[in-house]
Parts: structure tokens; C-alpha cells; sequence
């Protein structure tokens, strides 16, 4: 597992400043947040003229950018353009090298819909989605989330067992599990038991804290509650190779000069418990 910290910890910076402030603080991999992806496909209508110059930036800087966050607020059922929507940040993504792909179900809380219609819906287009991707060399994760409204939401992704249940019926290869640890301990919190059922599907990881009432999203070891120890070896467990990769936008709101400190420590985290 390489330690990565997803790009918006730099949000405040164009996505090559971010990348230069992660080399200069001894960090080489990191997953393209959504604000970063929209910055890139935004800069020219022929999006293989950015990804061209973007990757020979990668390349120059040596850097790794295997992971990736697909657009955050779509809504792949409810929104009719959506698909079309993120078969062009697809595109982009696996022509800059990006290999596995995050992506959030459409939970759709707002309808009238039972939960199991929520569902159908949901594979129903990631079936679509699936074969657009059949011929590609990356992976959809789909991600475990967490209620906004209420703790008694009756969510379409809230654990393993949810994600597997719409990967099985979707019967893609091309889609895996992004596991958020963050999200899991405001839901089911066994860590442990989401790994060890995701198994080989577990492609992509979310490392992130809090405290158990709201999605703080901090780093390791500070005031949150998930058991990072028992993460790490049920992820050995598993054989994940994927990215230890940090979402942690609650350990952003320092000055810029501050934050290369909280990677450092960071990396004292990383380095700990890889030795597990």
C-alpha cells in the first residue's frame, strides 16, 4: 500500500501547485479529488490536449495519480445527462492514468421511491455504465456512504453487504468497492467486516476519522474513533494494494505553511502502521 492524500487537502491550489506542495513534503501519490478533476476538464474543450500536457507533467514530476474521484454531487438516476456526464470525466481519467475510479450510488432520500426501487435504479444504470466501460482497463468503485438526515435513512450503499448486492447484479468485472473508514464508523463501524467481505472487490480506500456523530474527516490518532491497527491488518488480510489513501478535508483549515507539518505526521502514521 503507497500512501496517498487526495488532492483537495490543497483545494486552494491549481492541481499542479498541489502536486509540486505534496513532493516538496515527501508525498508521491495522491487520488484526483472532484474540485481537481472539474479544474482540469474545464481548462480546454479537447480533453485530450489537457491530459496530454497534464501527464507529461506527471510524468515529469514522477508522480502518481492511480486514483481518482468521479464527480461528487451526480446524481446517475436522478439527473437524465448524468451518464453522459461521466463518460466524459471516464474518458479524461483513463487517458491521464487514472485506473480506479470513485464513484457514489444515487440514494434518491427525497422520493417516494421504497428502498429496494432505489435500487434497481441504481443497477439499472450502472449497467449502462457498465458497458461503457467493458473494454477499459480501470475499475468503478462504488462507495459506502453515510445518512445526511436521519441515522434511520434506509441507504442503497451503506456497507458491504449493499455494494456487493449491486455489483453481483450488475455482473461487471469493471466495478469494485471504494471503502470509506469515515462514513463505515457512522454507519455499521465494523471495519473489519467490510474488508474481509469486499475482499479482491476492495480497490480503492478512503482513510478518514470523527468522532461518531458527523463526517469530520480527520487523520489517524487524533479525537476520532475508527481502529486504524485493525484496518491495516484486515487490509493485509485481503491482499489490498491499492492507495492508503486520505480524504481529510477537516485537516485543512490551517494556514498553507502549517499544513506540510500535518503530512508529516502523516507519514509517521503511515509509516507506523505499516509495520502492523
Amino acid at each position: 500500500m503507497r500512501l496517498s492524500v487526495w488532492s483537495s487537502y490543497y483545494v486552494d491550489l491549481t492541481i499542479e501547485d498541489a502536486i509540486e506542495k505534496f513532493i516538496e513534503n515527501g508525498i508521491y501519490c495522491s487520488e484526483l479529488s472532484d474540485e481537481h478533476g472539474r479544474e482540469l476538464l474545464d481548462r480546454n474543450d479537447d480533453i485530450s490536449a489537457t491530459a496530454k500536457a497534464f501527464s507529461a507533467f506527471l510524468k515529469e514530476k514522477n508522480f502518481e495519480l492511480s486514483q481518482g474521484h468521479l464527480y461528487l454531487s451526480i446524481k446517475i438516476c436522478s439527473d437524465e445527462s448524468a451518464l453522459q456526464t461521466l463518460y466524459r470525466w471516464i474518458d479524461f481519467y483513463e487517458m491521464i492514468g487514472i485506473k480506479n475510479m470513485v464513484l457514489h450510488c444515487d440514494n434518491m432520500l427525497q422520493t417516494s421511491l421504497t428502498r429496494q426501487e432505489r435500487v434497481e435504479k441504481n443497477i439499472e444504470k450502472l449497467k449502462a455504465l457498465a458497458e461503457y466501460i467493458k473494454d477499459k482497463e480501470i475499475t468503478v468503485c462504488l462507495e459506502n456512504l453515510r445518512p445526511h438526515f436521519s441515522e434511520d435513512e434506509e441507504l442503497v450503499d451503506r456497507n458491504a453487504d449493499d455494494l456487493l448486492y449491486i455489483i453481483d447484479r450488475v455482473g461487471s468485472d469493471r466495478l469494485g468497492i471504494c471503502l470509506d473508514t469515515g462514513h463505515l464508523n457512522l454507519t455499521d463501524k465494523n471495519q473489519r467486516e467490510f474488508i474481509l467481505k469486499a475482499g479482491s472487490r476492495l480497490k480503492a480506500i478512503h482513510i478518514a476519522d470523527n468522532e461518531g456523530k458527523s463526517d469530520q474527516h480527520l487523520m489517524p490518532f487524533t479525537c476520532g474513533q475508527v481502529d486504524f491497527c485493525d484496518v491495516v491488518k484486515a487490509l493485509h488480510q485481503v491482499n489490498y494494494s491499492g492507495l492508503f489513501n486520505l480524504e481529510i478535508p477537516g485537516e485543512r483549515k490551517v494556514p498553507l505553511e502549517l499544513r506540510g507539518a500535518k503530512l508529516a505526521y502523516i507519514k509517521a502514521c503511515y509509516d507506523y502502521l505499516m509495520k502492523l
